[in-house]
């Protein structure tokens, strides 16, 4: 981590990617797949993350059908142009949808990159796209032919820095063969750690960084969960293996676990588990920013907080001990959607 002129933290994305603040703000949430989201209670988390210095903002075009896009497009307009300016946005792109609201595949091909690009721009109300990435493989579309149009889009100076997400290491190497990979985002916290074997070796291999969402697995090791929960409609946990009754009892067994390692403290369950991810960059040579899927000023905060919070080896120790590689009980993602995840196989 170093420090520009301004004394404020930055993570650099890669050999090649942009400087960025540690953590970034994932907006998905605010838009789509828990339920419904406080429009303006959204716009002012968004302000109040720009406002304490974070300057990514991670969204994809297929979140609430544009929805999200547009949403930061309102906020950056009526963000001060300081914060306008230092903001970079991470787009993901090729999912399709249903009016229903349902995904019926992934299209990578040249002609769909172009198309998909052009409305972002639009909706964002910017001139480009500072990383781009489609969100899942299309196995019907080579990866170098996806990312080859996204290199043609950073020639004409409509995207600044290509990224990849959820991909495996095979995929990520023909990728970077292509063009320079600034970032794989993807996920990656105490109960998803199966990057570690292969793509966290292949990404420090290549100088890629890596966005990490889900770092509070959808607030299931937040410390925030209740057991008896009662889901909104629409709520995607509602349909996750992780949430569900015969795993969630056990996985809350080892949120409990964490907290006690984090009174231990004097920190959060969440601020715990979000510095756990902070310090594993250093521990495998490789860049790792966390997305959090804050929708509120209070849980920002709290988010934020963890950049404060110093690990040492045996507080690592501890942590995982408390929340063992591979303990949690349940996939993911149901299996529909665990069969379009190239990290996956």
């Amino acid at each position: 981590m170093t420090k520009n002129e301004n004394t404020t933290p930055q993570t650099r994305l890669g050999r090649t990617g942009p400087s960025v603040f540690p953590i970034g703000l994932g907006c998905m949430g605010m838009s789509a797949l828990y339920g419904e989201a406080d429009r303006a209670e959204s716009l002012t988390t968004i302000h109040a993350a720009l406002d304490a210095g974070v300057t990514l903002l991670d969204t994809g075009d297929f979140y609430g059908m544009g929805h999200n896009e547009l949403l930061i497009n309102e906020a950056l307009r009526t963000a001060p142009a300081e914060a306008r300016e230092k903001a970079l946005t991470s787009v993901k792109f090729g999912a399709l949808r249903t009016v229903e609201g349902g995904f019926t595949g992934y299209d990578g091909r040249p002609e769909a990159v172009k198309n998909f690009l052009a409305y972002s721009l639009q909706r964002l109300g910017r001139d480009h796209i500072d990383i781009y990435r489609i969100a899942r493989v299309d196995p019907d579309v080579p990866i170098e032919e996806t990312v080859g149009a996204i290199a043609e889009a950073v020639e004409a100076g409509h995207v600044r820095h290509i990224g990849l997400s959820e991909v495996g290491a095979e995929s990520m190497r023909r990728a970077a063969a292509v063009a320079p990979i600034a970032d794989l985002q993807i996920e990656y916290s105490l109960i998803s750690r199966g990057i570690e074997e292969e793509i966290l070796p292949a990404a420090r291999e290549l100088g890629i960084g890596v966005t990490a969402y889900g770092v509070l697995s959808r607030g299931l090791i937040s410390g925030h969960f209740a057991r008896d929960r009662a889901l909104a409609p629409g709520d995607f946990r509602g349909m996750s293996p992780r949430f569900q009754p015969e795993n969630l009892d056990r996985n809350l067994d080892l949120v409990e676990a964490l907290r006690k390692v984090a009174e231990g403290k004097g920190v959060s369950v969440a601020q715990t588990a979000i510095a756990w991810v902070l310090a594993q960059g250093p521990r495998h040579g490789v860049d790792i920013v966390p997305l959090v899927g804050a929708r509120r000023r209070d849980r920002l905060t709290e988010a934020l907080g963890a950049m404060a919070i110093t690990l040492s080896p045996e507080d690592l120790n501890a942590i995982e001990e408390a929340v063992p590689a591979g303990a949690a009980a349940g996939e993911r993602y149901p299996a529909a959607q665990m069969a379009h995840l190239d990290s996956e196989h």
